[in-house]
This record gives structure tokens, C-alpha cells and sequence, in this order.
């Protein structure tokens, strides 16, 4: 499909994410609609949406469409998705918010932007608590709306409204935003209108077409953003090749009741075993867990239900993509809705494990089973861990825990580049954001106070076999001064300090540090280049 209207001197393409004329090729509609619509296809729950295809990008980028051309497809698109959903975008009755997503033909986890909530002002904000009665997510979402708005769209610091929801933190003695009572959010979204208009200049803009006009732009904008460029170069992706826009309804993880937002893998993306591998947070949206900003809770502390149905939905994609997958998806009011799937990011030793499994299970052929562990090296995959506690020599005693995100493998060419920097670097952050992404590449191995095993960092910092701890509660980081606390430990810059991805543990100083090869593994991967050659 593409867009309709007289006098259009090229037509753009624009995707329905719900229709029934097929899955459409993802150089034009992007990676991730391409997959929504796979989902769609599949009979799992995507919330009803549309698609401005690749070819828009650089479009915008060439000046070769006008602001007025963007805003009449986005005029007739959501004249659509109402008459789909029976919602009124701006309605003061039952109200249409919508996300606006990135989506490349190729993966890029985290490296530009989102804007959630979008068609939120005075008249929305009513008819939403007319239709959910619920004022916690009302507040909630403007709240969240002004902030992405600020830092996305009018390119304003985070910082003072990061602040601001501190302040408002410690006057109503919660830990988290989701602690917060309405009226703290109430009053937290109109101090995020006042900073908006003191450091954006201008005030918040109450127009719900003007809102999705600057978020769609700004969206598209990302493509050529600092940390895009560098995860392009990185990875040798063509600059040419541009993003889609995703425009969907909203669906409220932050809703009251049996409500959450999560993120999770097929498989250990770190190990490779055939196991859950899912975060969750209850009353949140997916932002809250990618942007690497929340601690994040793990297997433990989701519903069973939940996690039985993940289950199924993992079989389902891993025979229909014919790979492990990382997918997002939000609970609404006990509901469940996929928001994304792609071919999981993952260490080479779980690539091993993952490609073994599926090759024996028929899943995969030989040949596709050799192609996938092509780039790995057999000879340089080793295995590090911390000596046991029985171990005559080189133990030591943690100083504090964090959630492992792996990897426990590292290959020799990895240690030695390091190594040859003079000193292994450990990077150690309150957050860690793919803003980071050349000190992520510098550096060795990663430490944080907050964020998750599935945050868009993580995942990266992952891929790049930097061995990686989160969401450590008993780190203390202070940036200026050049320390950090765990525990009782402090921590200078330059210390040694020690990362041990299987059991989640940090030392201060040097532990002893053994060395194994997976021998079965790489044999068996051995057995297979054999018989593919000799075929």
C-alpha cells in the first residue's frame, strides 16, 4: 500500500500491520514490522497499526518531503486506525494513543528512538480516565509522554526531569516511579510541563496530529544519531538503507491490576540453554526495562500463568523464524500483546548450544546449522570462572552480587585485545545507556546499579562478548569523584576489580581465575563441518 492524495509526485509506502495481503518485505516496511506483521500472521496478539516504509527516511533526508506531505499521510492513516479501533485520536471519550517506533531492515537494538503515549493532552487525559477509571495510569503516561517528548523530540536534557522525579520520590518515600500515587504523578507531570517550557523554549504542545508529526520526524532523525552511526560503522551496516516508522495503538503496561511490561528470550542468550530467560516489571511500560534505567525483576517473581504462556508463544515463534528469538511484549488487564520478535543477540558459546539443539531437534539443516557458527573460532572458545572456594589458592570472597547477563565465555583473541589496552577496563556506570555504545566497545566488561539482563545495552554489550553484571543494589556509583561502593568495598579508578558472569559476583582485586574449553561442544560443531564439506 502507499500513500493516497492528488498530485503526489512519488508515491512513499505505508503498511497496514494487521493485513490480511501478506507479509511484506522487510527492505521496505523495516525489520521490525516485518516481523509484526509475521506475528499477525501467526494468530498472536499485535496491536492494530501501520508502517511509513524505509523509503521515507531517506526521503526526509534528501528534503525531498515536505512537512505537509508527512502530515497528510499521518492525517489519513489515523483517520483509519479510529474507524479500526473505534477510539477518537485526542477523543475526550475514548481516546487513541499511539507509540511511535523505529524499525531498520536490520537490527539495531536500542539505537534510536521510541515515543509512547502519544495523543495525550487536557481532553485525552479525561477521556481516558473515563474509559479505565484508573488515575494512576492517566498521570503515569503524561508524565512519561512530556519527558520522551523533551529528550527526543525537542532535544532537552533528562537530566532536571530525572531529578524532578527523584525529588518526588523521596518526598512520598517510594523506591520506584511505579510507588508513586497518583496525585505524586499528577504533580510530577506538571513540574515535567514547566521544565519543558523553561529548557524546550516553547510550551508542551497540546495538538495531538502536532504531537505525532514532531515524534514521527524526530523518529526518522534517529537514523543519523550519534550512537546509530557508530553501531552502523561497528557493524558494517550501509548508512543508505534508512528506518521505518511503526505507528500503533498504545496497549498500558503501567495499567492497574494484572498489568506489565517484559522483554524475553527463546533461549539463555549467554549460554545457550534451552531455558526461560525473561524480565518483567509489573505496572510498566517496555521503556522502563530497555532503556537500562529500572532495576528489573527475573523468572522468580513472574506469574505463572504469564510464564506458561510465554512458553508456548517462544515454541511458536522458534518453528516459525527457525531460531532463538528475543521478543517484547505488555500484559493490558490481563491481556498479552508481542510488540517485537528478532533473531536473539547472543555469545558464541550460546551459539554453539543454540544451533547444536536445533539441528538435532531437525528444527535446522546441517548446512544451516554450519553457516550459523561459521565466524566462530574452535580453537580460541574458552570458558573463565572464578576458582572454586575449595581451590588451594586465589579465592576471595565477593563484595557484593549483580544479575549476570553473561557472557562466561571469552575467546583468546577477545583476552588478548584487552589485554594488550595495559588493563583489562571495567566500565561502571549507575545506568548504562546505547548512548554508551563507544565506551561499551572499549571497554572489557560492564557494572551497573541499575537496568536488566534484556536492556538494549545489555543485549549489545552481550553480542560484543563484554562480560556484563546489572542491577547491583549494593552499588554506590560516584562518577566525579572517580568511586564506587559495593557493600563495604570502595573502589577507586584504576583498582583492580574483578566480573564473574556465572554467578553474578564482584571482587575487588585480583581472584584466581580458571580456564576450560566446552571440548564436547566444539567437537561436535567439528563433526559437522566435516560431513558438510565431504557432502
Amino acid at each position: 500500500m502507499t500513500e493516497s492524495g492528488a498530485g503526489m509526485a512519488e508515491a512513499l509506502p505505508v503498511f497496514d500491520l494487521n493485513a490480511c495481503d501478506g507479509v511484506q518485505d522487510k527492505q521496505a516496511c523495516g525489520f521490525k514490522a516485518h516481523n509484526l506483521m509475521r506475528m499477525a500472521a501467526l494468530g498472536l496478539s499485535v496491536p492494530t497499526g501501520f508502517v511509513l516504509g524505509t523509503a521515507w527516511c531517506q526521503a526526509m533526508r534528501c528534503k525531498a518531503t515536505t512537512a505537509d506531505r508527512l502530515a497528510g499521510v499521518l492525517e489519513d492513516r489515523i483517520r483509519l486506525l479510529e474507524h479500526q479501533t473505534g477510539l477518537g485520536f485526542g477523543s475526550s471519550r475514548r481516546p487513541l494513543l499511539v507509540s511511535v517506533r523505529s524499525g531498520a531492515p536490520v537490527s539495531m537494538p536500542g539505537m534510536m528512538d521510541t515515543v509512547l503515549n502519544v495523543g495525550l493532552n487536557e481532553d485525552s487525559l479525561t477521556g481516558l480516565l473515563r474509559v479505565t477509571g484508573d488515575h494512576r495510569l492517566v498521570w503515569d503516561s503524561y508524565s512519561r509522554l512530556i519527558m520522551a517528548f523533551a529528550e527526543i523530540v525537542a532535544g532537552v536534557s533528562v537530566v532536571p526531569f530525572e531529578h524532578a522525579l527523584n525529588t518526588a520520590l523521596r518526598r512520598s518515600g517510594a523506591q520506584t516511579s511505579r510507588e508513586l500515587d497518583f496525585r505524586a504523578l499528577r504533580e510530577l507531570a506538571q513540574t515535567f510541563l514547566a521544565l519543558y517550557q523553561e529548557h524546550a523554549g516553547a510550551d508542551f504542545p497540546r495538538d495531538p496530529m502536532e504531537q505525532l508529526r514532531a515524534a514521527t520526524a524526530a523518529v526518522f532523525s534517529s537514523w543519523t544519531s550519534e550512537k546509530a552511526l557508530a553501531y552502523r560503522s561497528l557493524n558494517a551496516i550501509p548508512d543508505d538503507i534508512g528506518t521505518a516508522v511503526t505507528v500503533q495503538r498504545m496497549v498500558f503496561g503501567n495499567a492497574s491490576g494484572n498489568s506489565g511490561a517484559g522483554v524475553g528470550f527463546t533461549r539463555d542468550p549467554a549460554t545457550g540453554e534451552n531455558r526461560p530467560y525473561v524480565d518483567w516489571l509489573a505496572h510498566a511500560q517496555g521503556e522502563d526495562i530497555v532503556s537500562g534505567r529500572r532495576r528489573v525483576d527475573v523468572e522468580a517473581q513472574i506469574p505463572a500463568w504469564l510464564m506458561q504462556k510465554l512458553g508456548k508463544i517462544g515454541d511458536t515463534l522458534e518453528t516459525a523464524f527457525r531460531d532463538a528469538q528475543e521478543y517484547e511484549f505488555t500484559v493490558e488487564n490481563g491481556e498479552l500483546f508481542m510488540l517485537q520478535t528478532r533473531s536473539a543477540k547472543r555469545t558464541p558459546l550460546a551459539a554453539l548450544r543454540i544451533a547444536a539443539d536445533q539441528l538435532e531437534s531437525g528444527l535446522i539443516t546441517l548446512e544451516e546449522a554450519v553457516a550459523r557458527v561459521a565466524a566462530i573460532e574452535l580453537d580460541e572458545l574458552i570458558i573463565r570462572r572464578i576458582e572454586s572456594s575449595d581451590a588451594p589458592v586465589g579465592y576471595a570472597t565477593p563484595a557484593g552480587v549483580g544479575v549476570a547477563c553473561g557472557p562466561a565465555a571469552l575467546s583468546q583473541d577477545a583476552a588478548k585485545r584487552f589485554a594488550d589496552l595495559g588493563a583489562p577496563p571495567i566500565l561502571i556506570r549507575r545506568e548504562m545507556a546505547t548512548d554508551d555504545i563507544n565506551a561499551i566497545t572499549t571497554a572489557s566488561g560492564i557494572l551497573t546499579a541499575a537496568g536488566s539482563r534484556t536492556a538494549h545495552a545489555a543485549v549489545v554489550a552481550r553480542q560484543m562478548g563484554k562480560v556484563c553484571l546489572v542491577g547491583c543494589r549494593d552499588l554506590i556509583v560516584d562518577e566525579v569523584a572517580g568511586q564506587a561502593r559495593v557493600g563495604q568495598t570502595v573502589i577507586s579508578e584504576g583498582d583492580p576489580i574483578c566480573l564473574d558472569a556465572s554467578a553474578g559476583a564482584i571482587y575487588a582485586g585480583s581472584p584466581g581465575i580458571v580456564s576450560e574449553r566446552p571440548t564436547e561442544l566444539i567437537e561436535r560443531v567439528r563433526r559437522w563441518r566435516a560431513r558438510a564439506a565431504s557432502d
